[in-house]
């Protein structure tokens, strides 16, 4: 169990890493004429050199031995590797070609996504709010489809593969340094063997574009690390649903910047679909407030009702007063 201190610092690594993730959109199209899959093993290598770095810094290598010891926790790890890859690479190539608002949807929907996995996998059960913000996020899901004319797949793909990365880390349950350390590892050799084979075949833009263009490319570590430690250090902090409180933060950005500097078209079907969505984040966090305030409440009554029965206690096990003596 959590400390209220430990909670705190949880959810300032939350903030930190949705408030990165809100304004990442802005970066990659730094990186053309890069295709998304460089840039995605670029991304995979670098970011493994900028954490072993820092846990060279600090010193912090005791827990590999024991990870290694850990066939479940690796299995957790692998699957994270995999999920976040895909989740990454989906994001920029949806970035780089002009739907940045439909990338944010995604990550919008993802809290819908985790009750899902929830009750689906972990045999949680809903309460009505949950249920009812379910069935307007499906129907939102449905009006996108048909303002698209085909289900919103960047979304879907985005919000299934982070909730199911956020998952996977919850249940490794180690630092969120270490946790990116060895997500990277598992993807650093594939990742590096693309790029050697993209350069032998001459279609590599790293050394070609210039040393500003090289730096960048390089800077991918940075920009994948830093929000993912911050993440990794909140999701064994703090609930999954504050967790899933907190990322409204990134979508929020995203989606401002898709309107409002990517100048992004928005017909109507689209209004209304985000609409859909936006009333069932809405029920979501109302439920969500509802039941924490209960919770507190109980807790307190439970507290008040020990700290009577042990007063309680106390009087009935006091010692008998003495027998007075017997005057002469």
């Amino acid at each position: 169990m959590t400390s209220n201190g430990d909670q705190r610092t949880g959810l300032l690594y939350g903030i930190g890493a949705y408030g990165m993730w809100g304004l990442v959109p802005l970066f990659w199209p730094l990186l053309k004429p890069a295709g998304a899959t460089e840039i995605l093993a670029h991304r995979m290598t670098w970011s493994l050199v900028v954490v072993a770095l820092a846990l060279l810094v600090l010193k912090r290598w005791a827990w590999l031995r024991e990870l290694l010891r850990d066939p479940r926790k690796l299995g957790l790890l692998a699957l994270a590797a995999v999920v976040i890859s895909v989740n990454w690479g989906v994001y920029i190539w949806s970035v780089n070609t002009g739907r940045v608002v439909e990338a944010s949807l995604g990550y919008f929907i993802n809290p819908l996504v985790t009750i899902a996995i929830g009750v689906l996998l972990l045999k949680e059960r809903l309460r009505p709010a949950q249920w009812a913000a379910v069935g307007v996020g499906a129907a939102a899901v449905l009006v996108l489809a048909i303002g698209y004319g085909q289900p919103p797949w960047i979304s879907l793909v985005l919000a299934f593969s982070f909730a199911t990365y956020g998952l996977a880390k919850k249940k490794a349950n180690i630092g969120g340094l270490e946790s990116l350390a060895a997500e990277t590892a598992i993807l650093f050799v594939p990742a590096l063997a693309f790029l050697v084979w993209l350069t032998a075949q001459g279609d590599a833009t790293f050394g070609t574009e210039g040393a500003g263009h090289m730096a960048l490319l390089a800077a991918t570590g940075l920009v994948t690390a830093v929000p993912l430690v911050c993440f990794g250090a909140a999701a064994i902090r703090v609930p999954l649903s504050t967790l899933g409180l907190l990322q409204y933060l990134a979508p929020v950005f995203q989606f401002l910047l898709g309107i409002l500097y990517f100048h992004e078209a928005m017909p109507a079907e689209r209004w209304a679909g985000f609409g859909l969505v936006w009333l069932a984040l809405a029920v979501l966090t109302w439920d969500a407030l509802r039941s924490a305030r209960r919770t507190s409440r109980e807790a307190e009554a439970l507290r008040a009702a020990a700290v009577v029965v042990t007063a309680r206690g106390e009087v009935q096990q006091a010692p008998a007063p003495a027998p007075a003596k017997p005057t002469a």
